[in-house]
């Protein structure tokens, strides 16, 4: 049988719904610690906002930072540790993030070793500051793809669905919330909100270092490649829920990228996406008491930040669900 396929058990600890990166992570993890657990999602893996992004680790749009440092910081290891693992799609990349000005440290720097100030000659013409540092880069269709088997590997099981509410998911102990943009509708709260991205996705010419360039004026700007193929972004429009890949965006972004990267002028494109980051004014990871049904453990809002962030709530979700398993 088709493991996408596989029929769930009557009854797990822990249901989590949503199956995009922070579902799938949670409960990766929430699995191995022991516990017999059933995601509910109603869209496959691969299609969700997860498999569009361009993932590398680097906070963005995700509130509040010292929390998100944390978390940052504890995805970050795990990356490290799996870009040793072939089949992970995980890769440590150095690259570069780009500014017109003169800026300080970045917020994040604590979590990430070897930070440093870019060269002159790391710079391209016209921009007077960054900074160069290695990050995982994540292959999002073979990463989803590992995390998948490794769930079903350790005794997980799938069940595709819609869920109205989380009263009407299912038959558990308790319930993990990690519907992302869903969540809006699902649990009635209105501040999360999507952060439109596009991407175009183009043969990689040979490129080894990434490159940011988030205060563009034209627009967010980044490079990020991989084995076969670069990814080249971008947009963060906030309140946009359009899904259908803009013409007139893809070619600024070409244009905008080429202009980092002289080796992406005229480049193949392979493919035109779009996602919907949750993006929300703080992440909620709590614990909820329902009125009615099993406790829930909320895991969504990450904005632009669901890599980055993954395994680091991942492992404070696990610490929730098991001081609610504790406490019955």
């Amino acid at each position: 049988m088709d493991q996408s396929e596989r029929r769930p058990v009557a009854r797990a600890d822990v249901l989590v719904v949503g199956c995009g990166v922070i579902g799938l992570t949670a409960a990766v993890r929430v699995r191995e610690a022991g516990f017999d657990v059933r995601i509910v999602t109603a869209a496959s893996p691969l299609e969700t906002t997860s498999s569009v992004a361009a993932a590398l680790w680097y906070p963005y749009k995700a509130y509040p930072e010292d929390r998100v440092l944390s978390w940052g910081s504890e995805t970050f290891e795990v990356f490290e540790e799996l870009s040793r693992v072939l089949e992970s799609g995980v890769r440590m990349r150095e690259g570069v993030e780009i500014w017109h000005e003169k800026v300080p440290d970045p917020w994040w720097a604590s979590a990430v070793p070897g930070v440093r100030r870019c060269t002159r000659e790391e710079l391209p013409p016209g921009y007077a500051d960054g900074h160069a540092f290695t990050a995982p880069v994540v292959e999002m269709p073979v990463y989803i793809g590992y995390l998948v088997d490794r769930f079903f590997g350790s005794g997980g099981d799938i069940e595709h669905r819609a869920v109205s509410s989380l009263e009407d998911a299912g038959e558990a102990s308790v319930v993990v919330n990690c519907a992302g943009l869903g969540a809006r509708a699902l649990v009635g709260d209105p501040s999360v909100a999507p952060i439109r991205g596009q991407i175009v996705r183009v043969h990689n010419p040979g490129l080894e270092r990434f490159v940011l360039d988030e205060d563009n004026p034209e627009g967010v700007t980044y490079v990020i490649p991989r084995s076969e193929d670069c990814i080249l972004g971008g947009t963060a429009e906030e309140g946009e829920w359009d899904t259908e890949p803009d013409p007139e965006t893809a070619a600024a972004i070409l244009s905008r990228c080429a202009a980092l990267e002289p080796r992406l002028a005229g480049v193949e494109v392979l493919e035109h996406k779009v996602g919907l980051r949750p993006g929300r004014p703080e992440i909620r990871l709590e614990t909820e008491h329902a009125a009615q049904g099993p406790p829930r453990v909320h895991n969504y809002g990450h904005g632009g930040s669901g890599i980055t962030l993954s395994w680091g709530c991942a492992e404070e979700t696990l610490r929730l669900v098991r001081r609610v398993l504790d406490s019955r």
